[in-house]
Formats: C-alpha cells, sequence, structure tokens
C-alpha cells in the first residue's frame, strides 16, 4: 500500500493550496459585492455540493488538479427568469469597476502569499532542526583553489547567512546561468561564529542551460554527515576524548562517508575497543572509542557511545516568528521570479519545470520524512503557485489583471476580438507549459 501514499499526497498537497487559492479569490469577490454562483475545489463531475444562504453552490468534484470560482455573468442574468433576476440581482462581473475585478485577481495569488507566510511562522515557532553544512573538499577543485577545506562550516552564500543544506541549495541554485563569482563563508565547528574565512568561487555560465546540474559537486565541495553534535556527559565517547565538532574520518583504517555508516559499526561492537580517526579543526588525532552495550526490548544486544549527529535547532518566538515567515516567503518568491527569468532567457534549462508527477513524488517522500517536512514543501508550492498566476498571460490572474490595467489606460475595455486572440494565445503558452511539464516527468521516471 505504500505506494499509495503519492497520490494521496498529491490530492492533499493541491487540494490545500488551490482551496487557498479560490478562496482568497471568493472573499475579494464577496467584499465587492458580485454574486459568486460556484466555488469548487476540484475539476469534472461534482461529488458533493452545498448551496449557502447567499446563492454560491460550494462543490467538491471528481479530479482534484484545479479549482474555480464562477462569477454572474451579465449574459447568464439576461437569461434567468424573473424569480432568479430577484434571488440574485444584477451582481454581475462584468458591472465591477476594473479597480475591482483586479483586487479579485490578485486575491488568489495574495492567499497562498498568506498561506505562506502562515506556515513559515508557524514552523518558526516550533522549530526547525537541518544538518549543519560540514563539507569535505575535492582535491584540484574550484572550493580547494579558493580555500576552503575539509571540516569547515559554510556560514555565509553571498553575504546571506546559511544554517543548513536545503539553505545552501536554494542559494547556489539562485547563482544558476551566471558569471562571475560566488562568496562563501566559511569556520570550523567550535569555533567563534565570528571567526570565518571568506571565500570567492570564480563562475563562468554556470550550469547555464544544463538539464541536471550538481550544484555542489562542481564546486568540489561533499556534503559531510559524519561530524558529532551533542556529547553527553560521562558516555563513551567523552570518556574517550571526542567532542562537538570533532568528524569522523575512519574506524579500524576504514574511511566513514556517513552517518550511517558510523553508527552501523558503533551497534555492531558493543564493549570492543575501536580505532577512531577524527579530524578537529582541520587536525587529525587517532583515538580509541569502546561503545558502551545497551539491550534492546528483543534482547538484541548494539553498542552505544552518546553522540548525536550535528545539527542545528532554529527556533523563534512572538514577533520575530512572524518576521521569519516574511523573510522566508520573501526570499524563496524572488528566487522562484529569478529562476523563471533565466529559464525564460535560456540561462537555466526548462527541464526544471516540474508538472504532477514530479510534485507527487516530492510530496510522498516529504510526508514520509515528516509534518514539519511536509509544510515546507506547501509552502514553496503555494509561493510557487502564486508566483506563476501573476505572470501577465491571459487565462492566468496576471492575464486578467493586464486585460484591467489596459481597460483603465484606454478609459474602456478592448475589444472582444482582441479579448478573445489574448485568450486563445494563453490558452496554447499555458498549455504548452503543462506538456513540457508532462514531458519532464515522464523523462525523469524513465
Amino acid at each position: 500500500m505504500e505506494f499509495l501514499q503519492y497520490p494521496l499526497a498529491l490530492i492533499v498537497t493541491l487540494g490545500v493550496l488551490v482551496t487557498f487559492h479560490e478562496f482568497g479569490h471568493f472573499v475579494i469577490a464577496r467584499w465587492s459585492g458580485v454574486q459568486v454562483m460556484r466555488f469548487s475545489v476540484g475539476i469534472g463531475k461534482p461529488l458533493f455540493t452545498w448551496i449557502d444562504s447567499k446563492g454560491t453552490e460550494f462543490v467538491i468534484a471528481m479530479f482534484p488538479l484545479g479549482g474555480y470560482i464562477r462569477m454572474l455573468d451579465e449574459r447568464e442574468w439576461e437569461a434567468f427568469s424573473e424569480n432568479e433576476r430577484s434571488r440574485v440581482g444584477n451582481n454581475s462581473y462584468q458591472n465591477l469597476s476594473a479597480y475591482w475585478r483586479i483586487a479579485i485577481a490578485l486575491g488568489g495569488p495574495l492567499a497562498n502569499f498568506i498561506l505562506a507566510i502562515g506556515v513559515y511562522w508557524i514552523l518558526a515557532l516550533v522549530g526547525t532542526v537541518g544538518l549543519v553544512p560540514v563539507v569535505d573538499v575535492d582535491e584540484q577543485s574550484v572550493a580547494e583553489s579558493a580555500g576552503i577545506r575539509p571540516g569547515e562550516v559554510i556560514v555565509e552564500i553571498d553575504e546571506v547567512p546559511v544554517g543548513n543544506w536545503q539553505q545552501v541549495a536554494l542559494a547556489l541554485a539562485g547563482r544558476m546561468g551566471d558569471s562571475g563569482s560566488i562568496k562563501i563563508a566559511t569556520h570550523y565547528p567550535g569555533s567563534p561564529s565570528d571567526e570565518y574565512q571568506l571565500h570567492t568561487l570564480k563562475i563562468q555560465d554556470w550550469h547555464r542551460g544544463e538539464e541536471s546540474p550538481d550544484l555542489l559537486g562542481s564546486l568540489g565541495l561533499v556534503p559531510t554527515t559524519t561530524v558529532l553534535g551533542d556529547v553527553l556527559e560521562n558516555s563513551p565517547a567523552s570518556i574517550a576524548g571526542l567532542r562537538r565538532g570533532d568528524r569522523v574520518v575512519q574506524v579500524e583504517g576504514e574511511d566513514i562517508q556517513t552517518w550511517s555508516e558510523w553508527v552501523k559499526v558503533v551497534q555492531k561492537s558493543p564493549e570492543q575497543a575501536l580505532a577512531v580517526q577524527i579530524s578537529r579543526s582541520g587536525r587529525l588525532m587517532d583515538l580509541s572509542v569502546i561503545p558502551g552495550l545497551e539491550i534492546a526490548s528483543d534482547g538484541t544486544e548494539y553498542g552505544l557511545v552518546g553522540v548525536t549527529a550535528f545539527v542545528r535547532e532554529t527556533q523563534y518566538s512572538g514577533l520575530a516568528a512572524m518576521q521569519q515567515g516574511f523573510r522566508e516567503t520573501w526570499a524563496k518568491t524572488t528566487l522562484t521570479l529569478n529562476l523563471l527569468k533565466k529559464m525564460v532567457t535560456g540561462m537555466v534549462s526548462t527541464s526544471n519545470l516540474s508538472g504532477p508527477i514530479t510534485i507527487a513524488k516530492v510530496a510522498g517522500d516529504s510526508a514520509r520524512s515528516g509534518l514539519v517536512a511536509f509544510s515546507g514543501l506547501l509552502a514553496l508550492l503555494s509561493i510557487s503557485l502564486g508566483v506563476l498566476n501573476l505572470l501577465p498571460i491571459p487565462v492566468l490572474d496576471g492575464g486578467h489583471i493586464l486585460f484591467c490595467l489596459l481597460e483603465i489606460l484606454k478609459g474602456k475595455p478592448l475589444s472582444q476580438r482582441v479579448q478573445n486572440f489574448a485568450l486563445q494565445l494563453g490558452i496554447f503558452v499555458v498549455s504548452g507549459m503543462m506538456l513540457l511539464a508532462f514531458f519532464n516527468d515522464i523523462s525523469r521516471l524513465l
């Protein structure tokens, strides 16, 4: 049944995003006084309907891949009987001013940004945990030439603080296609945070147009997960002399590449002396560690040394959490806009455009990782939906806003012929984007 988690995660994700988006349109539409005929979450055959006191039909439809609100149309009102006219009044969309129509179009994307701010605010309140970005460095790489050394922690990229690997990846993604330099600040674990080294990494058309860019690998940076976090007092690790920030390099002469490899060696060696080589502030040291004996509930014996992975917990309170919600939303909005611009100009490959299949996979994987990971993905997708809908393409919210602005400038609406042509062009562009996204999804699967 595990395979069902992906479609279920997609349904939940799109359901939340679409509902918030359409609810934003709905609230402004009600505020304007226009009669909202239908509020639909999903498309296709209605599965559940309910009509409120103001005559709006709320619908949950069969296919959760979209949604819409339908407002009263002037032509629809003219076809109503007298009883229907008296029930809904002549509060049609066409009778609204251009300014109200702009407000209604903005309502959907605004709701998506508000959702993202809310999610990031809650995550800031409850706190998030991420692996500290400690790096290994490939020989003769750009990073080594810039002076970055194995075991250092990345603390800033282009003067923007980063605290975990996700933030590092997002900061580097924003530089794809660029020429010039990437400025990375580092320091060794355990050293004062203000004692850092600044490194300049030269780039030229960095990953311009590449389909599967390896952002870290191309710079010679390798994520390291074998760095020790907390060392429990009087534990075998503490007795052996291990400290927070030490990086496990070898055990019994064998290289240790991942945290899981380190854990596996410790667990299978209770009460056995292990020759452990560590790196501390760039210096190699040899220690002997004797894991303690622990017994599981099923009687299985395993070793334990009393250390945790090197993670950083970030938590805010009160107003600071709300400010963090705004900062996160603004940073990811500007990143999305920047990548879209680069995609249009060819600096970033269009293969990075994803459709529902990729969204389902990522949503399913994040759901398995926990509520915090899934919530973060939901906020990021909400921002993407808000930004995409503001593009000045007819059939999207941004296209409606463009029509209204031109109407204000001209003093009258665009001709029906021009609007129809623009809508057909918009449908062509959006359909092309959707087909490309599906093609990219299938290509990734194959």
